[in-house]
């Protein structure tokens, strides 16, 4: 049966792969699993129909017959628990590379979107300019000890899999800010997400939609 995925109509970011729906479509084109997308506007996220499957009225969600799911790493992690190429078969790999799923989304995440939320929302607020500085720090403070983890590495832990995944994705965030670059290791590792085919096809796929919109 091909799932369903929602993506936004028009993205906020114009197409620069930041919406979560492409970190779905990503692990998609990972473990070879066609699919298809219904697209929503803002205000169709808010209907009642989208809301029976996402409570808070975001995207994506997942549909497959009668199952339907929401939140991006509950998404990502059904699909590589029914699909090779995303998990380890050895359990304890496995086990840290789900631990990876987690930290991208608990720890990493967080100070990254508070940024993001500084650098677009607040920046007109009277102590905006005083705030940043400290964010950037945070963000800088959590970055500073997964450089030193990834080290030399090609992956987090071993071969590429769901934790890898989510974690670029979480650090493509970061680009436009200028802070990634700081990292030259992360650079490279977010620089081989975006290499690798599946996510070549995954972006292009979004990018496709809100192509027309950009001038």
């Amino acid at each position: 049966m091909t799932p369903t995925i929602t993506g936004f109509e028009r993205s906020p970011d114009g197409g620069k792969g930041l919406a979560r729906d492409t970190r779905v479509r990503w692990a998609l084109e990972e473990v070879g699993q066609p699919y298809e997308v219904r697209l929503v506007s803002f205000a169709q996220m808010k209907a009642p129909e989208h809301l029976a499957i996402h409570p808070f009225g975001q995207i994506p969600t997942y549909e497959e017959g009668p199952l339907r799911l929401f939140e991006t790493g509950s998404i990502v992690f059904h699909l590589a628990e029914q699909h090779a190429g995303l998990l380890p078969g050895d359990r304890d790999a496995r086990a840290r590379a789900i631990t990876w799923m987690f930290a991208a989304l608990n720890t990493v995440e967080p100070p990254i979107l508070e940024l993001m939320t500084a650098r677009i929302f607040e920046r007109d607020k009277p102590w905006s300019e005083e705030r940043l500085p400290l964010v950037k720090d945070r963000v800088r403070a959590t970055l500073d000890k997964l450089s030193v983890h990834l080290g030399a590495a090609d992956w987090l832990d071993g071969a590429f899999s769901a934790g890898d995944l989510l974690m670029v994705s979480v650090l493509l965030r970061l680009r436009m800010s200028g802070i990634l670059d700081e990292y030259e290791n992360l650079a490279a590792y977010v620089a081989r997400g975006e290499a690798r085919p599946a996510y070549v096809r995954a972006f292009a796929a979004q990018f496709a939609v809100n192509a027309p919109s950009i001038s």
